[in-house]
């Protein structure tokens, strides 16, 4: 059955995307088209500061309260900041749409910036970079970042220490009040609930005022890095490579190639690396792919003897699969990613992601094409991908 699906932008600006379901539940979610992508070097963390504070009360609500509110009428709540994107979203009853819009309104509407708070989310931050850096996967996954582009883009997106403690009140409410306007917001619903009922809140509760979007360049680059860790005892490495973003096609030939390399355990990789020679144990892959910026990701755990042997294979079965690669391959996979996609977007909070996805990188629209793009995947597309001629490169061996 075809979704119902709405989409308006209103008189001022602002998007609101909705998708109709029966069962009586909702996903709600206030997004800015903002995130680290738009942050100068001086500036990096700034969206993801603002997003922890905005959890942090209104004039008419504490942090408590604004919990209490969603939790007590049996909703979750949380947010994400994005390279493009940064999000305030929950999941309720439908029942309590009306409560849930209210408190997500007040959110991103009305945050108080106590001073007494900024201080407490800032050392809550620092904690938090800490605790990526003691990941091992975490920490590699932000420093391929660093060797795929220059900065700031190349800096990881939650910021440092240095640049955080520049952050004053008047710093931060100045970049909310320039993003946090309705020209830059999309309201997103997916569920059991009327189309003109969250278009009359977006019409009541949001104005004229006009916001701005930083402008950005992204720059990037290829590099080979190695670092020393004592107090681990496995390496962790994780091999990247650009994609071009000029043609639409290639972003969906360069997620099919990245599923059929190091998604799941049947993945060309896991079966060479893990299966075959039981070099690893983890083995995963990931794409980033945006309107600016496109890349993919393979990470793998592995002793530290083996990282010249485990990046090897990586790139010789790059090389096959831009020479071997079948047609029947092909569809097996389109089929897996498919099937995983009908699956993910049962889940009214996975829709309501792909959607904002989508309309922040064109339409979201665009989000009920994915299995048609990916049907449309040509061999010569992911063999052409696949011929890997520049990457970067990142371990985090024991010291």
């Amino acid at each position: 059955m075809k979704p119902k699906f709405y989409r308006k932008v209103l008189a001022n600006k602002m998007t609101v995307i909705f998708e109709k379901r029966s069962l009586p539940v909702v996903s709600i979610a206030f997004a800015v088209r903002s995130g680290g992508m738009h942050e100068t070097s001086s500036e990096k963390g700034i969206s993801h500061f603002i997003e922890h504070m905005l959890y942090k009360g209104t004039p008419t609500r504490n942090a408590k309260q604004i919990a209490e509110e969603i939790e007590k009428n049996g909703g979750d709540l949380n947010g994400f900041t994005g390279e493009a994107i940064t999000a305030y979203h929950c999941k309720i009853p439908s029942k309590h749409i009306d409560i849930a819009l209210e408190v997500l309104g007040d959110l991103v509407k009305n945050p108080l910036f106590d001073e007494k708070e900024i201080e407490k989310q800032r050392h809550v931050i620092f904690e938090e970079i800490k605790m990526h850096q003691d990941n091992p996967i975490h920490h590699v996954f932000e420093e391929i970042h660093s060797s795929l582009y220059k900065k700031p883009f190349g800096i990881p997106l939650i910021g440092t220490n240095k640049i955080l403690s520049s952050f004053t009140k008047e710093k931060i409410i100045k970049r909310f009040r320039q993003i946090y306007q309705p020209n830059n917001m999309i309201l997103c619903v997916v569920g059991n609930t009327d189309f003109k009922k969250v278009v009359g809140f977006a019409k009541k509760n949001f104005g004229n005022i006009k916001g701005n979007l930083p402008k950005f360049k992204i720059v990037k680059k290829n590099e080979s890095r190695t670092e020393k860790r004592k107090g681990i005892t496995q390496a962790n490495l994780v091999f990247a490579h650009h994609i071009p973003t000029s043609k639409e096609k290639r972003n969906y030939a360069a997620f099919v190639l990245n599923i059929l390399m190091a998604r799941g355990a049947s993945s060309r990789l896991h079966q060479e690396i893990r299966e075959k020679r039981n070099l690893a144990y983890g083995i995963e892959g990931e794409s980033d792919i945006s309107r600016d910026f496109a890349h993919s990701l393979i990470y793998v755990g592995t002793s530290k003897q083996n990282v010249k042997k485990v990046k090897k294979i990586i790139l010789d079965e790059f090389e096959k699969v831009s020479k071997e690669l079948s047609e029947k391959e092909l569809s097996q996979i389109k089929e897996q990613i498919i099937g995983n996609h009908q699956i993910s977007i049962e889940d009214s909070q996975n829709q309501m992601a792909s959607l904002l996805y989508n309309e922040i990188n064109n339409n979201a629209k665009k989000a009920y094409e994915f299995e048609k793009n990916i049907r449309a995947v040509k061999l010569d597309d992911v063999k052409n991908l696949a011929k890997i001629k520049k990457y970067s490169f990142f371990v985090l061996v024991p010291q």
